[in-house]
């Protein structure tokens, strides 16, 4: 395209390293997304309710907002969002911290994070592939964030092995905090609890298949808890606390910690799903009792937050 620069309301599109299509989409939804964002804000839990279609809920519930707006910014913070995709997380990261640099690689999915937040300050959305963009971002940044965006490491990085890659995402991640700065991540558990009992995989939509570890080739990857922490071990961050987002980290109504796991009895049946069927093969509500009486819940969490911080 011959403009690299757009304006929506107080929201900057650069469109510098756009390679001049959407190389990723939800498909022809996003018009329909594209104009929900451009409308009344005020009227976005109607549409959602309207609707009935999971991208709309996933794109645009209030909810997912949850899984960040409980972190402690500052106005005095800057914030780089890789992977901001519709916005979902964008305004909560915006109305705490200073300034948010989004990176996205849909030039449709920019503009409908800008539309969405045309009202909010300090948000830049450069668009285009991560892996152009990345050597010109800055190293001084309060937080970054890896939002549903860890597991896709391997489209990003180039290198010989599938471990090699998601290091090698983590270390560059890092490279622009600033020292003491906290990377915060949101994945799924390769081995939640939801999987054994009939969800189907969120990346693949196959049974068991990350519990199986993965037997077909797939552009995604998640991983267990200790899996993460070797890996985090690798990179060199000086420490790092999980999170456990229930039911998961997409539309999360309650996060625990370690300081505070869940008790018997408070975490009931998940069979509700929004995206795909999926199977009930037990009672979810009996296997958290059972698993949390044992203290075995952050092995078999659905998905993990994790802060992580620079050494």
């Amino acid at each position: 395209m011959s403009e690299t620069k757009e304006k929506i309301g107080s929201v900057s599109l650069d469109y510098t390293f756009y390679p001049g299509e959407d190389l990723y989409s939800d498909g022809d939804v996003e018009e329909k997304l594209l104009e929900i964002a451009g409308g009344d804000p005020g009227e976005i839990a109607e549409r959602i309710a309207e609707e009935k279609d999971w991208a709309v809920l996933y794109h645009f519930s209030p909810v997912r907002e949850n899984i960040v707006s409980w972190i402690p910014f500052k106005k005095t913070d800057k914030v780089l969002e890789i992977g901001a995709g519709c916005g979902a997380v964008t305004g909560a990261l915006a109305a705490g911290a200073g300034s948010v640099t989004c990176v996205e690689l849909s030039r449709r999915r920019s503009r409908i994070n800008a539309l969405r937040h045309r009202d909010m300050e300090g948000i830049e959305i450069l668009v285009g592939n991560y892996g152009e963009i990345e050597p010109g971002l800055a190293a001084d940044y309060d937080y970054v964030t890896l939002i549903g965006v860890f597991e896709y490491a391997s489209s990003y990085i180039e290198g010989d092995s599938t471990e090699g890659q998601y290091l090698t995402f983590l270390k560059q991640a890092a490279s622009h905090l600033k020292p003491g700065g906290t990377l915060v991540m949101a994945i799924e558990n390769r081995l939640g609890l939801k999987y054994w009992a009939g969800c189907r995989e969120d990346h693949t939509g196959g049974l068991f298949d990350g519990l199986e570890d993965y037997p077909r080739p797939t552009h995604a990857h998640t991983f267990s808890k200790p899996a993460l922490e070797a890996l985090f071990a690798r990179a060199g961050f000086a420490g790092w606390q999980f999170y456990y987002p229930f039911p998961d980290y997409k539309l999360p109504t309650r996060i625990f910690s370690d300081g505070r796991l869940p008790l018997e009895g408070e975490l009931p049946d998940n069979i509700w799903n929004f995206d795909r069927e999926r199977l009930v093969l037990f009672d979810e509500g009996r296997v958290w009792d059972s698993l949390i009486r044992d203290g075995l819940f952050p092995l078999f969490a659905n998905s993990f937050l994790v802060t992580l911080t620079k050494g």
